[in-house]
């Protein structure tokens, strides 16, 4: 399958963690349409290359791109809004799950852009979810609901590149599956969008990934 533009690049990533590089000198680029599985064992740094990638965790060398532009020229709101980390234990914040839709929207990075209502009811619908979800408290979900919650809120925000780090880790197969046709449908639906996925089951990635990266579990010693 043909892909679109490089969205995202990075040249010579690295990454250190008490005295030892966790990962380095990765270099590789995510285009437009592509869905890419991070594969790798326990340690090998896949959520903190996620972090990284979403400029959540430094880099301590190496040099990454969003849309041909160097991160260092990105302000922080900027980068993010386009770039979005979905943590397999998502933090919400107090209040109604709908108030948790809606409080991106009141960022100065996304003024101009309303919460769509509609569609997070739809999305929730697609997820196995009743839209009476949205006045439920958010302390009150489930890990796996949070998950959910979570999900729907990153494709409200619409990002170039959604960055997923175990994202149905706590929903049972149905959902899961939902889950992939709901992600899968959400690339499909307009051009310009990619999605970097981790999961511990292979069979997952297989099902969703277009392409795979695989992490290796070396730990050296920083010179």
């Amino acid at each position: 399958m043909e892909h679109g533009e490089p969205l995202l690049v990075m040249e010579g990533l690295g990454r250190r963690l008490e005295g030892s590089w966790i990962f380095r000198g990765l270099s590789f680029e995510v285009r437009a349409g592509e869905k890419l599985a991070l594969a790798g064992p326990s340690g090998a740094g896949k959520t903190l290359l996620l972090r990284t990638l979403a400029g959540l965790d430094r880099m301590d060398e190496g040099e990454l791109e969003l849309e041909g532009v160097p991160f260092r020229q990105w302000s922080a709101p900027a980068w993010r809004s386009r770039i979005c980390y979905l943590h397999q234990r998502p933090a919400l914040l107090p209040g109604t799950v709908e108030e948790n839709l809606r409080r991106p929207f009141l960022l100065e990075v996304h003024r101009g852009r309303e919460f769509d209502r509609e569609l997070a009811e739809e999305l929730l619908g697609r997820l196995g979810r009743d839209p009476a979800l949205l006045t439920q408290r958010a302390s009150t979900l489930s890990g796996g609901e949070a998950q959910i919650v979570a999900l729907v809120r990153a494709l409200l925000l619409a990002p170039r590149v959604l960055l997923l780090d175990e994202p149905t880790a706590s929903l049972d197969r149905e959902t899961a599956g939902r889950a992939e046709t709901v992600i899968d449908g959400w690339i499909s639906e307009a051009e310009g969008r990619a999605l970097v996925w981790t999961s511990h089951e292979p069979a997952q990635l297989e099902r969703i990934a277009s392409r795979r990266i695989e992490l290796p579990r070396s730990r050296s010693e920083v010179p």
